[in-house]
């Protein structure tokens, strides 16, 4: 791959505007300012050095967490250029200290990129309290030193100083990011640990070193997968029964090289994830729209042919056709377009046509040689077809043919607004906080919807008993865009009648709980409330300390009560609110329903594949993996003492 592009130096770096907004508005560059924003600092910095790895020049990254908070991420591929930039300066400091500079704007460098909008380096450099780097090119070490984005070290004739002589190369960056921007500057080693294991096995060629030297959580990994996607899936099926092989296929089209594997498994559900030039692409996009509906209409050709569909039958939907199966999708693309930043979802029509006719060229090469494996696959979408059959039954008999106005038991009070935009509704714990909070609401564009005690697990639960559940129907209706099994089978997120809704549970166990079961049931059966950021949990306050004097403050944790403490002198008493039913309604609206003074945290998933196991391991039925899973990650709980 290294001969496919031009000499990587200096005059390579293309540079379009400046740093400034990027401590402004953290949120745009890399999603969020809590954990997941922070964890997106070290995967911006992994990236790029994965693109070395695609042009040929890399073979092994290292990723280290640091005792003191930073991080480190070191490669030997090229070494950014050090040369002099048309702008005067250092090539390296340019990257480093200007926003989309990069060598990604041109072909002549990297064929595909991950890390396509030059902002990564910079961007981790803004945010970064001090960012450290050091270069092996070409004999020397060059080293540059900066403090929230501002360069400490002076250049010499307008290039970096020069630190020693190796017969290394790459580049190593280490950063702690900055506390002022953060909410908190921890990274979460599971997020990080599977996404570089992901990366490990989209480069089957790549070896991912990963180190945490953090008290208390010393751990030291390898990632190297040379069986590639193969192995990535056939590791997500590895408790699963599987029905098939795992099939895997590749090919280019219109200069989109496509790579995918699957494998069917005895389970009622599909799990396919799409990567483009090693991104995960969390909210799909066009490259898996291709493969889905190529698939689709290849495998009902295929059940007509062999008498699986009657000639006056309809077609099995995608949904069946794709029930069981699991699925990874990688493509390299040259000039990919993704909706954000973040680069959830990719939007390049190109994509589709790309993977629909490698998909349906090798399909048809694999199944022709494999008659067995392709009456499996069918056996399970006529499977899958009859129970959908069913189960559109039974929600007909349960929700379809009963009209209910918002609110099936009554308990429902709705906002007057119809401005979906404006409009938030609570789930309220308990006829108590109900109450007040139906008081202290803004009627114009809230709504209440009070539900008793915990509600079913449907995790482990048939689909009949969800239907059939008061709570689980009243919450389906009221949102008022259905139910679905499956991504996006019976749902339209565009008659979601609020736009946000918001768990409010109280701040103890129970609590806890019901937040959880609450948020299991969105996972499993409206994902895209969650995926399209709809989905809130409140943060009511657990204390309430009033002076002798002067005004009564909120205290939300005992971090805050601690705070306090130290800073308030004289006597004051402290109200512990054990439940939201203790609030009256001015507290109530002062801390937990105003949108001007309220905390609230909005529930965002990362990690598809992490997310889903996780809800199964935890909700499911398994109880073993779950004491384990309980044990490891004790000292992460937040305990209500």
């Amino acid at each position: 791959m290294g001969s496919e592009g031009q000499e990587y130096n200096a005059s390579s770096i293309k540079v379009l505007e400046g740093l400034e907004p990027v401590r402004q508005r953290p949120g745009m560059y890399i999603g969020s300012t809590g954990v997941r924003g922070l964890n997106h600092l070290i995967y911006e910095i992994v990236d790029n050095s994965v693109d070395e790895h695609l042009a040929g020049y890399c073979k092994n990254i290292w990723v280290t967490l640091n005792n003191d908070g930073s991080a480190t991420v070191e490669d030997d591929g090229r070494g950014i250029p050090v040369g002099m930039h048309e702008k005067g300066v250092s090539a390296a400091r340019v990257v480093l200290s200007t926003l989309h500079a990069g060598g990604k704007f041109t072909d002549s460098v990297y064929k595909t990129s991950g890390g396509l909008h030059g902002v990564g380096s910079s961007v981790v450099n803004a945010l970064s309290e001090w960012l450290d780097l050091k270069i092996s090119r070409e004999g020397l070490v060059s080293h540059d030193h900066y403090e929230r984005g501002v360069p400490t070290v002076d250049l010499v004739k307008g290039l970096l100083p020069i630190e020693g002589r190796t017969k290394k190369s790459g580049t190593k960056i280490s950063f702690l990011p900055d506390s002022a921007i953060f909410e908190t500057t921890r990274f979460r080693s599971e997020d990080i640990k599977s996404r570089l294991h992901e990366t490990a096995y989209l480069n089957p060629l790549l070896t991912i070193h990963f180190e945490d030297r953090r008290a208390g959580t010393e751990e030291s990994l390898d990632f190297h997968e040379p069986d590639g996607l193969t192995g990535f899936v056939r590791d997500m099926n590895s408790s699963k029964e599987a029905l098939t092989p795992v099939i895997y296929f590749k090919g280019t089209s219109e200069g989109v090289e496509v790579e995918c594997a699957f494998q069917y498994v005895n389970e009622f559900h599909e799990d396919i994830l799409g990567f483009c030039n090693n991104i995960f692409n969390s909210e799909g996009g066009t490259h898996l729209t291709g493969f889905k509906s190529t698939f689709t209409a290849v495998m009902n050709s295929y059940a007509k042919e062999l008498g699986f569909i009657k000639e006056k039958d309809p077609n099995f939907n995608g949904a069946d056709i794709r029930n069981g199966m699991t699925g990874v999708l990688s493509i390299k693309h040259p000039d990919p377009r993704f909706e954000g930043q973040t680069k959830t979802k990719l939007d390049n029509q190109d994509a589709a046509r790309a993977v629909g006719k490698v998909t349906g060229d090798e399909i048809v090469l694999y199944f022709d040689r494999n008659l067995e494996v392709l009456k499996t696959v069918l056996s399970c979408a006529e499977k899958a077809a009859k129970i959908r059959k069913a189960e559109e039954k039974t929600k007909t008999n349960l929700i379809g043919k009963q009209k209910y106005s918002f609110d099936s038991n009554g308990k429902l009070a709705n906002c007057v607004s119809k401005d979906s935009s404006k409009c938030e509704i609570f789930i309220v714990e308990g006829d108590s906080a109900g109450g007040s909070a139906k008081t202290a609401r803004d009627r114009m564009y809230q709504a209440i919807l009070p539900i008793r005690g915990k509600i079913l697990n449907v995790e482990k639960a048939s689909i009949d008993k969800v239907l059939a559940n008061a709570e689980i129907k009243t919450m389906i209706n009221a949102f008022g865009c259905g139910f679905s099994e499956g991504y996006g089978q019976d749902f339209d997120i565009k008659k979601l009648r609020y736009d946000k809704i918001i768990i409010m549970a109280d701040a103890d166990v129970d609590g806890a709980h019901i937040a959880t079961l609450l948020l299991t049931l969105f996972y499993r059966f409206m994902p895209e409330l969650i995926y399209e950021g709809h989905v809130y949990i409140a943060m009511p306050p657990l204390y309430k300390a009033q002076p002798k004097r002067g005004e009564g403050e909120y205290l939300y944790d005992d971090r805050a009560l601690a705070e306090y403490r130290k800073r308030h002198k004289g006597d004051f008493t402290l109200q512990r609110y054990k439940g939201l039913g203790e609030m009256d309604a001015e507290q109530l609206w002062e801390t937990t329903l105003d949108p001007a003074r309220r905390k609230m945290r909005q529930v965002t998933i990362e990690d598809a594949r992490m997310a889903s196991s996780t809800t199964e391991l935890l909700m499911g039925n398994d109880v073993p993996p779950r004491k384990q899973f309980i044990y490891v990650h004790a000292r992460d709980a937040m305990l209500d003492v």
